[in-house]
């Protein structure tokens, strides 16, 4: 007697953001303008460690977003590496210092293609938006943490805060304590 096995393909229309927070930034050179603040030794090592764990999750970006500041765009630099991510990272002036209705304006703006985007920023602005994106409560996402969030739309032009899904939420000091 055989046997008949079904399998199920997924065709998944949602799409999914991992919000990653730049890593640890240095403070050393205090002429820099804060644009300009690179990573420190810890950011350098969190960074693709946090990369990993995402990849490890089975994400994988389709684009990779930064905010300009060189802590940010380092932060997505190193994601590539671990990605192999060959497409340009693109830079979008709005996600510095930006306030959740603009960052709503920059997930709005994505790659309409693009399933799964990563977005390299920062607080407070990662914080607030990602609790009232998916009505959760996270006190603080912090250096190099990646909040991954599944959008009830199937379009970034349709993205709301409605019915949005946290699926993980993850930072290096988690990963320490295992």
């Amino acid at each position: 007697m055989g046997y008949f096995y079904a399998i199920t393909v997924f065709n998944d229309p949602m799409k999914r953001i991992v919000f990653v927070r730049h890593a640890k930034s240095s403070w050393t050179d205090e002429t820099l303008n804060d644009m300009e603040r690179p990573l420190n030794e810890r950011g350098k090592v969190d960074a693709p460690l946090m990369a990993d764990k995402m990849r490890s999750m089975g994400l994988v970006p389709d684009a990779l977003v930064s905010s300009p500041a060189r802590r940010a765009r380092k932060t997505a630099q190193k994601f590539a590496k671990v990605y192999r991510f060959e497409p340009e990272i693109i830079l979008d002036d709005r996600i510095y210092e930006a306030d959740e209705e603009m960052l709503m304006n920059v997930i709005r703006d994505f790659p309409p293609q693009a399933e799964t985007v990563f977005v390299f920023g920062h607080n407070p602005g990662f914080t607030w938006f990602v609790n009232g994106l998916c009505n959760v409560r996270i006190d603080n996402i912090p250096t190099c943490g990646c909040a991954v969030v599944e959008l009830a739309s199937d379009t970034w032009k349709n993205t709301s805060n409605d019915n949005n899904k946290l699926i993980a939420f993850e930072y290096p000091k988690k990963e320490l304590l295992g």
